[in-house]
């Protein structure tokens, strides 16, 4: 069974999720962490559970979703991973960090790219990826048959994802939310990039963009 920790992190209270089950393998998604106390707290919750991660994985290359990447690969010695369609998004990281007044370490390149339904494994567990681009070129949803999905900027609740992103585009992602989201169960659980969780039926019954 997976168990989802949530952590909020930066200033722009980025949704870094934490997955693991039984053996203590995990994954990290979106490590947004940013300063010293937000990177310490991470690391505390892996060290204090005895987790072991085995992947980093970023839904969508936006600086905000990027910022502990360095940390995490190093300390961890993992390699990131990404759709390959987000990579030109990676390429001035400094100059997007200093337009927020934040000093951005060097992001590394990925060394994995992660495809349109491929099955990410760790542990006993496994997600399947889904490509769902609008909010930003690269963007990738993961679900677990067990009832939930990890949706980055895509969807939240009551709402969508920017399109006025660099690489945003607001039919493509209207008609990916549609085709890839809302066909899963109306009880999947939603974990978003930034806010409250939500269901993947509540957001088609009540969110004013459909």
């Amino acid at each position: 069974m997976i168990f989802v920790k949530n952590f909020v992190f930066n200033s722009f209270e980025v949704n870094t999720y934490i997955l693991s089950d039984e053996t203590k393998e995990c994954i990290i998604i979106d490590p947004a962490c940013y300063d010293a106390a937000e990177k310490k707290k991470l690391t505390d919750y892996i060290e204090d559970n005895s987790l072991k991660p085995v992947r980093l994985i970023n839904t969508h290359c936006h600086i905000d979703h990027v910022l502990g990447n360095a940390f995490v690969s190093e300390k961890y010695k993992l390699s990131t991973e990404i759709h390959k369609e987000g990579l030109p998004l990676l390429g001035n990281m400094k100059g997007y960090g200093m337009m927020f007044g934040l000093i951005v370490e060097n992001i590394p390149k990925p060394d994995k790219f992660i495809e349109d339904n491929q099955i990410i494994n760790f542990g006993k567990s496994s997600l399947k990826a889904i490509y769902t681009p609008g909010h930003a070129d690269g963007s990738l949803a993961f679900y677990s048959e067990e009832g939930f999905v990890i949706v980055g900027d895509v969807l939240f609740y009551g709402s969508i994802g920017r399109t006025d992103l660099p690489s945003g585009n607001h039919d493509r992602l209207i008609n990916n939310i549609k085709n890839r989201l809302f066909v899963l169960p109306d009880n999947t659980k939603v974990y978003c990039g930034h806010g409250l969780e939500t269901t993947i039926g509540f957001e088609k019954e009540n969110n004013p963009y459909f």
